[in-house]
């Protein structure tokens, strides 16, 4: 055995050399190997990017009333069911008159006498109308005979053969007389004093058609005014047993029914204008002036699964509020499309919409770090992590438009860069 060794010494030498280099290579590359493998990686790339606000809030009608019973009793009859739509002075439901108080039941009565007598004031409308005509005829016939009077005593002359022209009236008929006289220079005396007689009983007409305009114009306006109170306060005190929809809108939640004795300020009923659905978001102050009205959004409801809804910010308040330390303004947003599944009180998820962009170059959040206040990112160079340092533009939930580095499209990036030593910022866990 010894002369064997002692024979391929050198060759033995040879091998174990060769076996050990073999070994050792095997090792570095299994390493390397093991050190690439535990990284997860996405080539770096092109794309678009919605960067939104989210917040939640709760659904709720453009108008909304909660109504009770104004007076204690019976109720007689219910008008309306859930789901109705009702137009606005709707009587919903009333109270029987017999269960009233008798100052409900005397509104009744005192309502008609105070209607008839503010009908009657007004019916005078029609004499004043009549009024308005008589005066408008007395004031032409006053300007012809004023005319006339005026273009007598100015001629030098006149033809010889003239028609003057009455205007009398009789039995609120007016009536043309003629007269026709043959004479020769200017107008006759006598013509001249016709004249101004019959200027001064137009003068005259002219002035009692105006008083009796005046009288029925203005005389009868406080009659007027007091008897349409008397009315409103009769209708007010008689509308007591009454539940009437103040707005049009949709019965959302219905209590009385016929029988039911009720007392003055039970429920009612609940009224909601579902035309526009609204939902109030709190938007902090850091991200409160990227939001503008007319934005578009985007909602989802936890009742409502696989479906989006759309709209837009309607109002933004100009002052926060404070709470915890926590400044917030109110947002509200309104639901464009909203069916029948979309009901008040839900709860909704609200992305709004600040800005979009095209063709940018996105960094994944998830890659991001903070590495002695510092925002970096690792690559995968040869098998290596390469860390470089970025700053970052808008952002999503899930990517980052990036705003300088030295990082390029195609770039392998480490999406679960090995832990760094130093502060870690918002970027530092989930990167977003």
């Amino acid at each position: 055995m010894r002369s064997f060794f002692k024979k391929y010494r050198n060759l033995l030498i040879v091998l174990l050399v060769v076996v050990l280099g073999a070994s050792a290579f095997i090792f570095v590359r299994r390493s390397n190997a093991g050190t690439t493998s535990q990284f997860q990686t996405a080539r770096v790339g092109r794309g678009n990017l919605t960067a939104t606000i989210g917040a939640t809030g709760t659904v709720r009608a453009k108008q909304s009333a909660v109504l009770v019973w104004q007076a204690a009793g019976t109720v007689d009859t219910v008008n309306v069911k859930v789901g109705d739509n009702v137009p606005t002075n709707f009587v919903m439901a009333y109270l029987a008159q017999t269960s009233l108080p008798q100052s409900v039941i005397m509104a009744e009565a005192d309502l008609a006498d105070a209607q008839k007598s503010l009908d009657e004031l007004k019916s005078s409308d029609t004499s004043l109308a009549q009024a308005a005509i008589d005066l408008k005829a007395a004031q032409e016939a006053y300007d012809k005979a004023a005319y006339y009077l005026h273009y007598l005593q100015n001629s030098k002359k006149v033809p010889q053969s003239e028609t003057r022209l009455f205007l009398e009236t009789k039995r609120n008929t007016w009536m043309y007389l003629y007269k026709t006289k043959t004479f020769k220079g200017p107008a006759p005396e006598d013509w001249i004093t016709d004249a101004a007689n019959d200027l001064a009983l137009k003068t005259s007409k002219l002035q009692d058609a105006q008083r009796e305009f005046d009288r029925l114009n203005n005389g009868n306006m406080p009659d007027i005014t007091a008897a349409q109170a008397r009315v409103n306060a009769a209708q007010a005190t008689l509308n007591l047993a009454r539940v009437i929809s103040p707005f049009a809108g949709t019965v959302t939640e219905a209590y009385p029914l016929t029988g039911d004795q009720i007392s003055a300020g039970a429920t009612a009923f609940r009224l909601d204008n579902l035309s526009s659905l609204l939902v109030d978001v709190k938007v902090s102050e850091v991200d409160i002036n990227n939001v503008s009205i007319d934005q578009p959004v985007t909602l989802t409801f936890d009742a409502i699964l696989g479906k989006e809804y759309h709209g837009k910010v309607v109002e933004v308040t100009q002052a926060g509020t404070a709470d915890q330390g926590v400044v917030n303004f109110t947002v509200t947003a309104e639901v464009t499309d909203a069916d029948s599944m979309v009901k008040p009180g839900m709860t909704a998820a609200v992305n709004i919409v600040i800005k979009e962009m095209q063709d940018v170059l996105l960094i994944p959040n998830r890659a991001v770090r903070v590495v002695n206040g510092q925002r970096v990112v690792q690559l995968l160079v040869d098998g290596k992590a390469v860390q470089k340092e970025i700053s970052l533009g808008s952002s999503s939930d899930t990517v980052s438009v990036l705003g300088s580095g030295d990082v390029k499209e195609g770039d392998m990036i480490i999406l679960n860069p090995p832990d760094q030593s130093g502060p870690r910022g918002p970027f530092g866990g989930r990167g977003g």
